[in-house]
């Protein structure tokens, strides 16, 4: 007797889910210029190694004779792949099933595919399409009855956030609880212009405030990658999204229990480039490109930006030296003069986060003038923000050096390290520190003697010049305040050598920190 029979009803049922809202709802999601869920997981995956769970999973009416009437499949999928031949958990909305509302979904699938990430201990991937999120008020007509909110799986992802990598990426229009899926991750990302996010959606504003507003203009991705800094980075296309997740996850290892992955690297670590040595212009207010120096440093062509639109004066993105993963911190001069913002501080404090949850050590390249000031600044909260970002320098356990490159000043300056731990760092000859600028500090320490002075502009020259003789990084270095002070034609050199050795100290940092993931 064969079971060949009962085989053929499973792939007539996985043939129905393939189909999954129909020809026409397809044709629909195309229109809007967007790939459906399975293109999506073949997309980002690598060829043919997605092993789907609960494939034939879907509500199912069946005629008189037991024959299936009607098939309606589930609007989430999710199982195993590969990228870049390293295993990981894809999780997706099915938006042509009922917009990918949650409350459309059939059993635990969702909850379940957390459960199997922490079981596997994987990276998961959440491509969000659902239209509401949490559920449509549609339910309430088959239910008889309203219910209170809950947040089933919660538990479960935030222990997830501190033991594996997670994405979440805003593939549609997303409100409610899809929203709250993409933030709670490591690393977000939106498609411009075909993805949008909310608390709730247009129609539901307007009928709250009376102000009719398109999508794109609530919640669009310029929105939240410039102006609230909700998502970490914007994507040209779907196919773009893939690549930055797969970038994202190339640095990532699978687990805190792992140390990163290290990549083959053909870029000499001995590499000195004579660019460095100028790049700093002698003029102290004269700007400079920090993503050149980067890019000189690190390993050619490895740095991934992460939250370019936000927090500009703050540049943080992961790199490479000599093939391991290292985490960036660099303050650019081009934008509030470098200063750190109250944004600049809320992005620091949650990639400072990402890093020392998954022992990924950091490089701090630092030109810091100190926290913003001004009325804007006092009303954006800097200085608590700014706090919170010296908590988790402070609160970070992985090795961590700084190359100081220009400024140091002020408290936001003091958090270029932890200054109560090793605090290793090298200072370029262009260094230049104090708890005030010597321009700017003159006028608050000597304003008495600048007043009652016949000239007082004269006087205040004349105390600048006399204060900056002293002003010399040698000075510093004479008493010990800067350990090294070295030839920036050997930064990269020196880092190489830095995290070959950080690296054979990683493994005995690993595991769950006992203070885990601020999303």
């Amino acid at each position: 007797m064969s079971w060949e029979k009962d085989l053929e009803e499973k792939r007539k049922r996985a043939d129905l889910a393939k189909e999954m809202g129909g020809i026409e709802r397809i044709a629909k999601h195309y229109s809007l210029g967007r790939l459906t869920v399975r293109e999506r997981i073949d997309s980002l995956l690598d060829k043919n190694s997605f092993s789907e769970t609960g494939e034939i999973t879907g509500k199912v009416t069946y005629d008189e004779e037991g024959e299936i009437k009607e098939f309606i499949p589930a609007n989430f999928i999710f199982g195993r792949g590969k990228i870049d031949k390293r295993e990981v958990i894809v999780a997706g909305d099915d938006f042509t099933v009922r917009g990918g509302a949650a409350d459309a979904r059939i059993g635990n699938k969702f909850i379940y595919s957390l459960k199997l990430s922490e079981h596997l201990k994987l990276p998961l991937i959440n491509l969000v399409d659902g239209s509401g999120g949490g559920g449509s008020v549609k339910t309430l007509e088959t239910m008889g009855a309203t219910y209170v909110p809950g947040l089933p799986g919660w538990k479960n992802i935030v222990k997830l956030l501190s033991m594996v990598p997670v994405v979440g990426a805003c593939m549609g229009s997303v409100a409610g609880l899809g929203s709250a899926r993409v933030v709670a991750s490591h690393f977000s990302i939106m498609v411009k212009g075909s993805s949008q996010m909310f608390v709730a959606g247009p129609p539901v504003v307007e009928r709250a405030f009376g102000i009719k507003m398109e999508r794109e203009e609530l919640g669009g991705s310029e929105i939240h990658t410039k102006i609230a800094g909700v998502v970490d980075n914007e994507a040209s296309s779907e196919e773009d999204a893939f690549r930055q997740i797969q970038a994202f996850l190339s640095f990532m290892p699978s687990n805190v229990w792992e140390v990163p992955p290290k990549k083959e690297n053909s870029d000499p670590e001995e590499r000195r480039e004579e660019k460095l040595i100028s790049i700093i212009p002698k003029d102290r207010k004269s700007p400079y490109e920090i993503r050149e120096i980067l890019k000189l440093v690190l390993d050619k062509d490895s740095f991934f930006e992460i939250g370019s639109g936000y927090g500009k004066s703050l540049v943080t993105g992961l790199g490479r030296l000599s093939g391991h993963s290292v985490g960036i911190l660099a303050n650019d001069c081009n934008s509030d003069g470098g200063a750190v913002t109250a944004k600049a501080s809320e992005k620091m404090t949650r990639f400072i986060d990402v890093c020392d949850t998954f022992n990924i050590p950091i490089v701090n390249f630092v030109d810091n003038p100190g926290f913003l000031i001004g009325l804007q600044a006092e009303e954006s909260g800097v200085i608590r923000h700014g706090v919170r970002a010296l908590y988790a320098v402070w609160q970070a356990s992985v090795p961590w050096v700084s190359i100081i490159v220009r400024r140091v000043f002020g408290v936001a300056g003091g958090g270029h390290g932890n200054s109560d731990g090793l605090n290793l760092r090298y200072a370029w000859p262009s260094g230049d520190w104090g708890s005030l600028p010597i321009e700017g500090g003159v006028m608050a320490a000597y304003k008495r003697d600048i007043e009652a002075s016949p000239d007082p502009k004269a006087r205040q020259k004349e105390i600048e010049d006399s204060l900056d003789s002293v002003r010399s990084p040698y000075r510093t270095a004479e008493m010990f305040g800067i350990e090294e002070i070295i030839d920036p034609r050997d930064t990269r050199p020196l880092l190489c050598d830095w995290v070959e050795t950080a690296y054979k100290n990683l493994p005995q940092n690993l595991g769950i920190k006992e203070r885990t993931m601020r999303p």
